[in-house]
């Protein structure tokens, strides 16, 4: 595990996790190794024998591995299961999920990991927050809009929606201001896509239908985790959630749900995440000043259709009121 942004809780709590490190799991990174197989050896299957299974049954099998896919691709980013970085890239290069090339989330989530800039709407490019200047240029639609997307319902529903909506920006300014990597990264995500729309097409399922009916929703899943995932704090520290979730979630999300604890320690690999938690949990729970929720249950019984208030960071705010 690397060690250059990791944060401890205290000295000791350092030689528990190179203790753990040392360990066959967490060196051979078997936990991860089975997971890719499983994902990709499921989502082909899937695909290859839908008629078999049913339009139904596989659409929703396909639903849960294209989201625990994309639940991978951030446990390659970390760097896992290989120490190199292209390794773990080809691993995870595949657009199984459509909407993003996996160099563009590994850019912008790595920035996003920024810890004294976390939720801030200038610095981190994963912030749900916008600037006073910048919410004062919304118009009023523009506003009920966002407001709904802080709902539960709305984050499941309308938000991948504006994420693909800005997502083809990205692409049209790469090739506007002729940035060869970034060019490179959305030719590959296309031609990779095309393959794997041929394939589907080869096999009598639908692109289209996999676009409306299965990515769509498992970006929607994923969308559930991030749910109240940050928040606007001057400590750092208490800017992220400890998500007490169940079985499910935690498996789907790779134990991102314990999130204060992967900003704190973001090489740690998804399966010592809880065994971290359990060691230190009143620690931790006092280190991020308690934002700590029992489960996704309980943002959507207080959020469903009630918006957590995510709209002006109150450090923006400040900083503009007195320049």
């Amino acid at each position: 595990m690397s060690q250059r942004s990791s944060l401890y809780l205290h000295p000791q709590q350092r030689e528990q996790i190179r203790h753990l490190a040392s360990g066959f799991i967490w060196r051979s990174e078997l936990p991860t190794w089975l997971l890719i197989v499983t994902i990709y050896a499921g989502w082909f299957a899937t695909l290859a024998f839908w008629q078999t299974l049913g339009l139904l049954p596989a659409t929703l099998l396909l639903i849960g591995f294209t989201a625990w896919y994309m639940s991978l691709q951030h446990e390659l980013i970390h760097g896992h299961p290989t120490r190199f970085a292209w390794l773990n890239q080809l691993l995870g290069t595949l657009p199984l999920a459509v909407w993003y090339p996996y160099g563009l989330y590994r850019d912008s989530h790595l920035a996003h990991h920024r810890h004294h800039s976390l939720t801030d709407p200038v610095d981190d490019p994963e912030s749900y927050y916008f600037t006073d200047e910048s919410w004062a240029r919304f118009s009023p639609w523009q506003k009920r809009a966002i407001r709904a997307r802080n709902t539960f319902i709305g984050r499941l529903a309308l938000a991948p929606l504006l994420d693909i909506l800005q997502t083809p920006g990205s692409a049209v300014t790469a090739f506007r201001h002729r940035q060869p990597r970034a060019m490179a990264m959305w030719l590959v995500h296309a031609l990779l896509l095309a393959a794997l729309f041929a394939w589907m097409a080869h096999h009598s399922f639908s692109p289209v239908w996999f676009v409306l009916a299965v990515s769509y929703p498992a970006l929607a899943l994923t969308k559930v985790r991030s749910f109240y995932e940050h928040r606007a704090a001057d400590d750092p520290l208490a800017r992220s959630v400890i998500n007490e979730a169940g079985l499910f979630w935690r498996v789907l999300f790779l134990n991102l749900n314990y999130h204060s604890i992967h900003h704190d320690l973001p090489g740690v690999p998804w399966y010592g995440l809880p065994t971290i938690y359990r060691q230190n949990r009143e620690a931790y729970r006092q280190r991020n000043h308690v934002f700590v929720v029992r489960g996704y249950g309980d943002w959507l019984r207080q959020f469903w259709t009630r918006p957590v208030e995510v709209t002006v960071h109150p450090g923006k705010q400040q900083e503009e009121r007195y320049e």
